[in-house]
């Protein structure tokens, strides 16, 4: 017997909810007709998922089952999802997905150009981790991604938009913001900093040594924005992250601090929307980016 979707789907609400009247009700099925599906999943795998009939105990086999059929479950409706889209879109779907720091400048652009050139399109945007955007192009859940890092994706196109000079961040009002010349390194992690997922791209040996001294990482950009604006944080950036909403805070480079930040622009080679997909490539390979 092959494990179907709905053997999946019946024992991660089971799992969710930690009994069967309350994952029958939220699937529309009866108690004991959840009951008989978990019966046929435990056979097919030959042990049990739950520690007893409550079933509000995963087993260690239930544990992981639970994880990988959390990720197929939304693997499979992703997909189901995608395809209605495009069975009720008659221009196509063009998805994006780009990390936060470029959508902010992008995807405005985008939305005029395929409003303007593609009415009927449905557009798509998600910003994301490069990690995430990656995997969206990877799994076809994207057709254009901008990411700062470069992957090798089979049947997806790279290449290098714009780099980005790292430097320190920190509030107008405070202390250091008001200088123009380099900051010494040692004064930058003397401060309360604030770690982001981007300063693994750093590779300096001495400032990588502060990184991992420090105790606070910040992964939303959002509110490590805000919360460097209070005055009392800051933190390593790309430059290009202050360029949209980055009122009250300041830029300053940074001494022996010469590495950069890399976007590259992906495209999928076979996209539902290839004219719309080629023509928002010119308008984000048109955009100034050095600003």
């Amino acid at each position: 017997m092959a494990i179907k979707v709905e053997m999946l789907r019946c024992f991660c609400a089971v799992a969710k909810a930690g009994n069967l009247a309350h994952a029958a009700d939220r699937l529309g099925r009866t108690s004991s007709a959840i009951s008989m599906t978990l019966k046929q999943l435990e056979a097919h795998l030959g042990g049990p998922l739950f520690e007893s009939e409550r079933k509000n105990r995963l087993t260690p086999l239930g544990e992981q089952v639970f994880q990988l059929g959390e990720n197929q479950l939304k693997h499979f409706d992703g997909t189901v999802e995608a395809i209605e889209r495009l069975a009720s879109a008659p221009q196509g779907v063009l998805r994006i997905a780009a990390v936060p720091s470029v959508a902010a400048l992008a995807f405005p652009l985008i939305i005029r150009y395929t409003s303007r050139h593609f009415p009927g399109l449905k557009v798509e945007l998600r910003d994301a981790d490069t990690v995430q955007v990656v995997e969206a192009l990877a799994q076809g859940w994207a057709d254009i991604g901008l990411a700062s890092a470069q992957h090798s994706l089979n049947g997806v196109a790279s290449s290098l938009l714009f780099s980005d000079a790292f430097g320190l961040v920190l509030s107008d009002g405070h202390e250091l913001g008001r200088g123009v010349a380099p900051v010494p390194v040692g004064e930058v992690f003397a401060m309360p900093f604030l770690r982001n997922a981007l300063c693994d791209q750093i590779q300096s040996p001495a400032i990588q040594e502060h990184l991992s001294q420090v105790d606070v990482s910040v992964y939303n950009i959002q509110s490590l924005l805000a919360m460097i604006r209070e005055g009392d944080w800051a933190t390593l950036l790309p430059r290009t992250v202050l360029r949209r909403g980055s009122g009250g805070l300041v830029f300053r480079a940074v001494e022996g601090l010469s590495e950069t930040r890399q976007v590259y622009l992906y495209a999928r080679e076979t996209p539902s929307a290839p004219e719309a997909v080629a023509g928002v490539e010119g308008v984000i390979r048109s955009m100034n980016w050095s600003d």
